[in-house]
């Protein structure tokens, strides 16, 4: 179990070795065709930060060698503000005293109405963790509302049961997006006070149960300033190995989310900058051509402009972080998760993907195709 290597290695111990990293280490990854963990290290350390252009530059090659140049546009829905999580990060957390909603079955209808208008085939279906209000019954009710509208459904909701992902999967789910939010064993207790979400190892478990379920594709991804996150992605890349030799006929993808503004006081204890992300962004696409990269409008527009030809695969637009964000924006504003950081529409989106040479992707999963792969 991927727990036993966490306890085996030690947070402290990686994180020196990291930063001891010279410019020797970093050139050799660079001149590497394979690039293993000791590689990635080398190119997420602070020695790689002078070759950040020859990161990118072979990031770009792989990732249109790979890829083409296709985008995949995605936005999230945001079902359910609820959250029975004490998390210190988040908007939703059950100690914030926000209103809170569960989107009814009339008003996911509203939604996905105004979503399709926008030019979307792919959704991710999002929540706070609380079953009461929005559980696996809830879910294959929104599934059966959507699957005949939208090609590709994913979801970012609390972990459920292995069972419970298999049905969803019979229901059309493809993808399962799930954050660790920080790798530190001895300090996750720190951020994540009080509900299920409170065991790490609970929630360490349960991309084991993605993979015996079945799951088309897995998303991981840490919340960027919590801990170290040079640290944080060692370990992300470790865990992303463990699973892809363990369950090799899924797909991954690793998303970026760094700290936005949200209710609550919390500061981030480290503050990644826009340089940190681009390094990261590139060492990942060296480390495997083949896994797939996210970025969401919680980056400004110059950052995901200049991003968009260097090793991204997908991103996010026009999204909203409250339920019923699409069909009422302005009714429901003082409900969302976090601040968003890009604010163009899903036009001006896919408008500057196609000036760049490159093509919008809207839809590139059906619901048929699964059905026939089962």
């Amino acid at each position: 179990m991927f727990i036993d290597l966490i306890k085996n290695n030690n947070w402290d111990t990686l994180s020196k070795s990291i930063y001891n990293k010279t410019s020797s280490d970093v050139i050799k990854a660079l001149n590497s065709n394979i690039i293993d963990i000791d590689g990635f290290m080398s190119l997420i350390s602070p020695a790689a930060q002078p070759y950040i252009e020859q990161m990118a530059n072979k990031s770009k090659a792989l990732t249109q060698k790979r890829f083409g140049k296709t985008i995949q546009l995605y936005v999230p829905l945001y079902l359910s503000n609820f959250c029975e999580n004490n998390c210190v990060y988040c908007g939703f957390s059950s100690s914030n005293k926000i209103k809170r909603k569960v989107l009814s079955y009339k008003e996911i209808e509203d939604e996905v109405k105004a979503i399709k208008k926008l030019g979307f085939e792919h959704l991710l279906l999002v929540t706070g963790e609380a079953d009461v209000k929005a559980g696996i019954g809830y879910f294959k009710q929104v599934f059966e509302i959507i699957q005949n509208h939208i090609s590709l459904i994913s979801i970012e909701v609390q972990p459920l049961l292995e069972n419970e992902y298999k049905q969803l999967i019979d229901f059309g789910l493809n993808t399962v997006y799930l954050y660790q939010e920080t790798y530190n064993i001895n300090k996750y207790s720190k951020y994540h006070l009080k509900g299920n979400k409170a065991s790490f190892e609970n929630r360490i478990d349960t991309y084991e149960k993605l993979g015996r379920a079945g799951v088309h594709k897995i998303g991981l991804g840490i919340l960027a300033g919590l801990e170290d996150w040079r640290t944080d992605s060692l370990f992300t890349a470790l865990h992303f190995k463990y699973l892809q030799k363990k369950f090799w006929k899924t797909k991954y993808s690793v998303s970026f989310p760094r700290l936005r503004p949200h209710t609550g006081t919390f500061e981030p204890n480290q503050v990644m900058t826009d340089k940190d992300l681009a390094q990261l962004i590139f060492a990942y696409r060296l480390f495997d051509e083949n896994v797939e990269l996210a970025l969401s409008t919680r980056e400004s527009k110059n950052f995901r402009d200049n991003m968009l030809q260097l090793g991204v695969t997908s991103m996010s637009a026009e999204s909203r972080t409250n339920p019923g964000g699409y069909a009422n924006p302005l009714e429901n504003k003082d409900l969302e998760q976090f601040s968003v950081n890009d604010n163009r529409t899903a036009k001006e989106i896919s408008e500057l993907i196609r000036s760049k040479g490159y093509q919008t992707v809207w839809k590139d999963w059906d619901t048929s195709l699964q059905i026939i792969r089962n």
